[in-house]
């Protein structure tokens, strides 16, 4: 299974332009299986002659949200492959918004950590760990609430305020295929999920995406094809 996620990870990169000699990426590294396994193949990556490319990578402790992660093992598993790297705090306030939720505040105040240290860092690209089953989903989000199916999380997406690329070079690859594999390779999980992450309706939608994929084995791939002509 490692072996089919390189050749999609390797595939995706390729299909989308997402790697370029002299490249210097940050990967956000949330502690999650998604992220720790695309710090590990763009560690590796990166080992290889062409493209010539950084990679180092960066966590974000937010103070006032009560979950926790282990820095040290994150620190360790960086070591382990390469790795520098960053560790950073922050937090955010609700009151500024209270039409949003602390799910959208956290996530939206943790993408603006990373931006601004890469960009005062030399960064030209941030690399997610947004697997293909993520993507979908929030295609589906956007199409169910929205009425928008153009609007989704692209392999490659130019930011308008940075100087900065956001890369997703896990775009064609399966969670499931994650999962397994990050079992076998004794990835840790974080001492204390979060609480707010099992009452969003991206775990609804995403609960519909799977019954999807029940009702046919092929559907993901037919997604993908409808969202890329978009």
């Amino acid at each position: 299974m490692e072996n089919l996620i390189i050749r999609k990870f390797n595939k995706g990169c390729v299909d989308y332009g997402l790697l370029e000699d002299g490249d210097h990426i940050l990967v956000a590294l949330s502690g999650g299986k998604d992220s720790m396994m695309l710090a590990r193949l763009l560690a590796q990556r990166s080992r290889i002659f062409r493209p010539s490319f950084s990679v180092e990578a960066v966590h974000v402790v937010m103070d006032n949200i009560p979950y926790e992660t282990d820095t040290e093992y994150l620190k360790e598993f960086c070591d382990e492959n390469g790795l520098t790297l960053h560790v950073l705090h922050g937090s955010f306030d609700e009151s500024t918004d209270p039409r949003k939720t602390r799910c959208f505040l956290c996530a939206w105040n943790r993408r603006k950590i990373i931006f601004n240290f890469a960009k005062e860092k030399g960064f030209n690209k941030v690399a997610l760990g947004h697997h293909q089953d993520d993507i979908l989903t929030t295609w589906l989000m956007n199409i169910t609430y929205e009425g928008n199916a153009a609007a989704t999380m692209p392999p490659k997406l130019k930011m308008e305020h940075y100087p900065i690329e956001i890369i997703r070079p896990l775009c064609l690859v399966e969670e499931g295929w994650i999962k397994g594999v990050a079992e076998e390779l004794g990835f840790k999980k974080q001492k204390t999920v979060c609480p707010y992450e099992e009452v969003t309706r991206r775990k609804d939608m995403n609960d519909i995406f799977h019954r999807l994929n029940e009702l046919n084995p092929e559907a993901r791939y037919s997604m993908w094809k409808a969202m890329m002509k978009d």
